[in-house]
């Protein structure tokens, strides 16, 4: 048996905070060395923090992460683990995107990431340089470039992140070459669904390459993007090993990777296949490492159920559950981690409507404040809850005594001090000075009251804000920013906007869902009243727009699969067959004009969080420009 402890560290880093980082690494080491762990995975820029983004073309930012791996590797010296961790290194008129391999002191080698992503919410290969098949250089005497590492435990592979993601990466070269082990940090974001894509891609690369793999992904939110943690072993396509989401820790798990070599000695097309390619492939460099054993305490991995032939009886949450927890958790990770890394405020606040995003943004605050508070008694979480949020409810003579209500019974139930501040008065003031400002023959539209009202709210959130040092939370939901049905300087302001990438569709999922969990009053009251914006008598969103589930339908296959919108409508047809085709079309023409002429406001929206793989974000996602025709359409 060549027995191997095998641990997965989830960090939250901090972009630019390379010493906090640095000591984020130093503990979480430490805690694999307590574990008897012979490898310890680390994220992908762990010291520097990520995205780099621009930062990374200061000098001083890549030379301080040099710095605090020198000392990483010296505070580290007296374990006996062999430490994989991601840092920027600069060599000659070029960046990188390493892995680092650490052991007893020494910086053993570098390993630069060969597929850079430029795609999506990525823009690595903006400022980055990808390594080569079969390049060694040294940085500082280090060995950097396509290195395998040889140790008394086995061979190990270092690479990082997309060099997974992609079959044509680095992994099968080296398995090749005699790794046994490949270790892969990553800084992966959340996307809703993923996870199982993540762990079939993992578990795939190690049984197509005869390998034990480790991914290691970070942990935590970094402006809007959330990093969901967690990780996996797989040895030769056997899922051994599932780490944590949404929290720091470090987790291990042992393997014996004689399996890996017995595997590859049995498979005969594994081993025609590596005969093959080491006649064409590029030579993959040996660093040798002297290490010394220290294996004695680890015991063979046998099941937990003491069988190797039938299954481990597992109790799963459902799909349903799954699905929902795990977003609830991403969205909340997202507000708690860009309140706390700020360190600009200390308190968040939300204007309810009575209506369905706030309410769900309040409770996704909620759920952030009380983030690793399992341990805590229920009076101590209170006490945080009524510290950390204020809610705010501003009604108008249009906001209805069931909005009211609504709003009441969510502050009570989730402890968060409310005020209610009418608007009335302010809104009236507003019109009159807008109606001075107009020409002979001009007057206050009716659109312009409605949003008038929306623009004193945010105003006095605006100066709560400033006076409370608040985070000002934006709650206005996917599909309404998608069409338009938004206030500029009205209900499109904030400080972070939560669930901006979330569509009304799934809102919707989400509440339910809380409702059956919780048996929640206010979210009862909230779903039986229709969405509404309450800016006008008699106002309903669905029937000024068009039912949610045509308009997110419209929008994903708009603006995700890209069709026109006879195309959509032909979708539309299919999916909504009770439905006359005349109206289908018309709401899939009346999306498409909506949403091109509302690209202008939700390019000027706060910073959003992002969930899904189809972000409303200019700056991350969906790069489109603002002025634009539509005649292409025909």
């Amino acid at each position: 048996m060549r027995l191997v402890r095998i641990a997965i560290a989830n960090v939250n880093s901090t972009v630019g905070a390379v010493v906090a980082n640095a000591d984020r690494v130093v503990f979480a080491v430490a805690e694999a060395a307590r574990d008897h762990a012979t490898v310890v995975a680390l994220p992908e820029q762990v010291i520097g923090g990520y995205p780099q983004e621009d930062l990374i073309q200061w000098p001083a930012f890549v030379e301080s992460q040099w710095r605090e791996l020198k000392r990483i590797a010296k505070e580290t010296a007296k374990y006996n683990v062999v430490t994989v961790l991601g840092v920027s290194v600069a060599r000659d008129s070029h960046l990188y995107n390493c892995a680092a391999v650490l052991y007893r002191g020494a910086i053993c080698g570098l390993v630069p990431k060969e597929k850079l992503p430029l795609y999506g919410i990525f823009y690595e290969r903006r400022t980055l340089t990808s390594g080569r098949p079969g390049e060694l250089a040294e940085v500082e005497g280090i060995p950097f470039g396509d290195a395998i590492f040889d140790f008394d435990f086995g061979t190990m592979a270092v690479e990082v992140c997309e060099d997974l993601w992609s079959p044509d990466g680095p992994m099968r070269r080296r398995a090749f070459a005699g790794a046994e082990l490949v270790v892969n940090v990553s800084a992966s974001p959340f996307r809703s669904g993923m996870l199982g894509e993540r762990r079939d891609i993992v578990c795939g690369r190690a049984r197509d390459n005869e390998a034990t793999v480790a991914y290691a992904n970070l942990v935590g939110g970094n402006d809007g993007l959330i990093f969901d943690g967690g990780g996996f072993v797989s040895q030769n396509g056997k899922l051994l090993h599932d780490a944590p989401r949404f929290q720091e820790g470090v987790t291990a798990v042992t393997v014996d990777l004689d399996r890996t070599r017995r595997r590859r000695i049995e498979n005969t097309t594994w081993r025609s296949d590596q005969a093959r390619a080491a006649s064409l492939a590029s030579a993959v460099h040996r660093v040798a490492v002297k290490t010394v054993p220290s294996r004695a305490a680890l015991t063979y991995p046998v099941p937990s159920n003491s069988t190797f032939f039938l299954p481990e009886a597992r109790k799963l949450p459902s799909q349903r559950a799954r699905y929902c927890e795990e977003l609830l958790d991403a969205l909340a990770l997202g507000i708690r981690d860009y309140f706390e890394k700020t360190a600009a405020f200390s308190t968040i606040g939300v204007a309810l409507s009575g209506g369905r995003d706030s309410l769900l943004c309040l409770w996704l605050a909620h759920r952030a404040v009380l983030m690793n508070s399992g341990a805590l008694s229920d009076r101590a979480k209170k006490k945080i809850v009524a510290s950390k949020l204020r809610a705010f409810f501003m009604p108008s003579k249009f906001s209805s005594r069931e909005t009211r209500l609504a709003a009441e019974k969510t502050a009570s139930e989730l402890g968060v001090p409310l005020e209610i501040i009418p608007i009335d008065e302010a809104c009236d003031r507003e019109v009159e000075a807008t109606r001075k400002m107009l020409q002979r023959g001009e007057s206050v539209t009716d659109l312009a009251k409605q949003n008038v009202q929306a623009r004193v709210r945010a105003a006095r959130m605006w100066n709560w804000a400033n006076s409370a040092r608040g985070l000002f939370l934006q709650t206005g939901n996917m599909s309404e920013k998608a069409v338009g049905y938004t206030t500029i300087g009205g209900d499109m302001e904030g400080a972070l906007s939560v669930i901006a990438n979330v569509p009304k569709t799934v809102i919707n999922y989400l509440l339910d869902y809380l409702l059956e969990t919780t048996n929640s009053e206010a979210i009862r009251l909230t779903l039986k009243k229709p969405a509404s914006a309450e800016l006008a008598p008699d106002m309903e969103d669905e029937r000024d727009l068009m039912p949610f589930a045509v308009l997110d339908t419209c929008f994903a296959l708009y603006a995700g699969e890209k069709m026109t919108p006879s195309e959509v409508a032909a979708v539309l047809r299919v999916m909504f067959p009770k439905e006359r085709p005349a109206q289908l079309e018309a709401w899939a023409e009346k999306f498409a004009k909506l949403f091109v002429a509302s690209i202008y406001k939700w390019v000027q929206a706060p910073v959003s969080l992002h969930v899904g793989n189809l972000d409303l974000e200019r700056e991350r996602a969906l790069q489109l420009p603002v002025v634009q025709k539509t005649e292409w359409h025909s």
